[in-house]
């Protein structure tokens, strides 16, 4: 089995997905200062990005980042918004696996979950 990584996004303050978030992925080195950009793109129609953000063999054991431009998002749909980005911190630790990482959003908060 190959692993991948994947993400979504959903705005909750409309209980629809979020179309056009800017999504960057970092790999984070062993004393996790250095990021390292490894993806971007923005999310579809379905909040989803059009393919994984890695899979194969560049998904490897270690520390990611997922970065996710809520700022930008709310600001082009004239929203009164708290967040600008938000960061995600993850380990990798069986590359042959499924992560999901989706981000459930409003102006105001969000929450995070590894998904299947």
């Amino acid at each position: 089995m190959s692993g991948k990584l994947t993400t979504h996004v959903l705005d909750t303050s409309i209980g629809r997905p979020a179309a056009g978030m800017r999504v960057q992925l970092f790999g984070l080195g062993e004393d996790r200062s250095a990021r390292t950009l490894l993806a971007e793109s923005f999310t579809n129609e379905d909040g989803r990005l059009n393919g994984p953000l890695l899979e194969g063999d560049d998904l490897a054991e270690g520390t990611y980042e997922l970065l996710f431009g809520v700022g930008d998002y709310f600001r082009g749909n004239a929203h009164a918004f708290f967040l600008d980005q938000v960061p995600i911190r993850f380990e990798v630790s069986e590359p042959s696996s499924h992560y999901h990482v989706p981000l459930l959003v409003s102006p105001g908060g969000y929450s995070t979950y590894r998904g299947s």
